[in-house]
């Protein structure tokens, strides 16, 4: 998954990676993955656990909202995917910006040169967290839209995937912060909308929470 120096072409994603080596990358002492990474994956988790509890609404008693229950399944597969390519973005993000500080600047055109490699390296690496919170959103759309018709042998993974997505923004909202603390003022104006998303989205998640735990202790 991951090298000293960052992940090489022929790394493995974060789709085919055991979960195990994963793990072990992460507590390694190198630069990815790191936190960008596990916003993406709590937002993939997220997607697999909305997806999960459809495939478990598709019984002969759920005919009626058969429709609605394929089309979440089909979202929350194709959220899961995007998710664990951002996971992927990510490292190539961080170690972009590790290169751009790198750059050598003993001339007026280095330098020069340098700061724009830095300047678009910073925009990626708030890019990438500001789409996590774009899937986060989004599976707890899915989330919220699966729990009035959702098979409630297995509703408490509704609030688990909830749970997911908020943490998926949350994680973010660390990321893009730390990015755009080092960009202008306009190039970090891009910035605002995802970052008020997710103020929405953790409300929406903790109600969504509150919702599940009354449906499960009354």
């Amino acid at each position: 998954m991951s090298e000293q120096t960052g992940p090489s072409p022929e790394a493995t994603t974060f789709a085919e990676a055991p979960i195990g080596e994963y793990l072990s990358d992460l507590a390694a002492k190198i630069p990815a993955p790191g936190g960008g990474a596990v916003a993406a994956l709590h937002a993939a988790q997220g997607a697999a656990m909305v997806a999960m509890v459809a495939r478990y609404t598709t019984r002969a008693k759920d005919a009626d909202n058969r429709p609605a229950i394929d089309r979440i399944i089909a979202a929350a597969d194709r959220a899961r995917t995007r998710s664990l390519a951002l996971a992927d973005a990510d490292a190539r993000a961080f170690t972009a910006v590790g290169a751009a500080y790198k750059l050598p600047k003993d001339t007026d055109e280095q330098v020069t040169a340098r700061q724009q490699a830095i300047t678009a390296a910073l925009l990626e690496a708030a890019r990438v967290p500001a789409a996590v919170v774009a899937e986060a959103d989004e599976v707890l759309s899915l989330a919220a839209e699966l729990l009035p018709i959702g098979n409630p042998n297995v509703v408490t993974d509704i609030g688990a995937a909830a749970g997911a997505a908020r943490s998926a923004a949350t994680a973010s909202q660390l990321n893009i912060a730390i990015n755009v603390a080092s960009l202008g003022e306009r190039d970090g104006a891009e910035f605002a909308d995802p970052l008020r998303r997710i103020e929405e989205i953790t409300a929406r998640a903790d109600a969504l929470h509150t919702e599940v735990l009354a449906a499960v202790v009354g």
